[in-house]
């Protein structure tokens, strides 16, 4: 039996310069860190016992049968052809998080799923294989519009500036910051969830379509993720990254309709007038989480005023998917 733990990520700037329509003419790159909220995974040989073949259980839902093309799930049922899997599967998935929320769920569920059945193998991979099989397995084999950002975080972790170059290669360069002001950073940033959950990959679907329209935004969000590092590396207030939070979700809005509604605007202005310097929604918008950057004396004050909504204080993490259990089976399979 195997468990793995996966991050999920706050992706600050960048995003939409990590889909490869994008990356692969122009270059791209992120500023994003993982946090202390995890997907877990459990997983083990089914054994010889029962009279199916193979059990997945996620959220409300469990799949019970014998052939893998048969499994609805798209990322469970892709990743195991991926692996050419010949034993039965015995799966079940638990979360800190709800999914489709914009956290990157999905990349780290296949990232996680992706690392467990490695381990059932008895195989240790480096993050740069998860990564890079992870990205695989949703783009071409799945064939969903999502970047390549989530899965890189999910199995690195921690506060990284994620480079894309235009041969589709990626390079991690972790933000080798001082303790305290990673803590200072953290101490500014308050999390909430809005509630809608939404499908990602229809929001950039609509984003790609129009990435030759948005050339100019799709530039300004890229050069951001440097002026981003730029603040954190010198000694410069801590408030301009938030300000510049704000300035990206304005050009992120312009990417697709789909991005913001007025219930989000309205959630936003009611964050400004309490006090948030900037802020966004995460992952491809829609709904999910909205981030805030609020200087510590005001933070009560947003709470307060976003009460509707439901806090998650949270932590930065610097671990990457993990498997925290093993214990070898002696079913055989592979």
């Amino acid at each position: 039996m195997v468990i793995t733990r996966t991050p999920f990520r706050i992706s600050f700037f960048g995003g939409g310069t990590d889909l490869p329509d994008w990356y692969r003419g122009n270059g791209g790159g992120v500023l994003s860190t993982t946090i202390d909220k995890y997907l877990y995974i459990t997983l083990r040989k089914m054994p010889p016992f029962w009279e199916f073949r193979n059990r997945f259980v996620y959220g409300s839902r469990s799949e019970i049968l014998d052939d893998i093309d048969d499994i609805e799930h798209p990322s469970i049922r892709e990743t195991l052809r991926f692996k050419h899997m010949t034993a039965g599967v015995d799966m079940h998935y638990n979360t800190d998080i709800p999914a489709r929320s914009g956290i990157g769920s999905s990349s780290s569920f296949t990232v996680g799923f992706l690392k467990g059945l490695y381990s059932l193998e008895g195989k240790m991979v480096s993050p740069e294989r998860l990564a890079s099989e992870a990205i695989h397995i949703e783009q071409n084999l799945i064939r969903e519009a999502v970047g390549s950002q989530d899965q890189i975080a999910a199995a690195y972790g921690g506060l990284n500036h994620i480079v894309f170059k235009t041969d589709g290669a990626f390079e991690i360069s972790p933000m080798t910051l001082p303790v305290q002001r990673v803590k200072e950073l953290n101490d500014h940033l308050v999390l909430v969830f809005t509630g809608l959950q939404r499908s990602a990959a229809e929001i950039e679907a609509e984003k790609i379509k129009q990435i030759g329209r948005h050339t100019g935004e799709l530039k300004e969000i890229a050069r951001y993720v440097d002026e981003a590092i730029e603040i954190l590396n010198t000694g410069t207030d801590i408030a301009e990254f938030g300000a510049l939070l704000h300035e990206t979700w304005m050009k992120k809005k312009q990417l697709s309709e789909q991005v913001s509604n007025e219930e989000m605007d309205q959630t936003y202005g009611i964050a400004r007038e309490a006090g948030a310097i900037g802020g966004k929604l995460l992952g491809a918008g829609g709904g999910g989480f909205f981030l805030f950057f609020v200087r510590p004396e005001d933070r009560a004050g947003l709470i307060r005023r976003l009460s509707f909504l439901t806090q998650v204080p949270f932590k930065f993490e610097a671990t990457g998917s993990q498997v925290i259990y093993y214990q070898g089976e002696d079913y055989n399979g592979g």
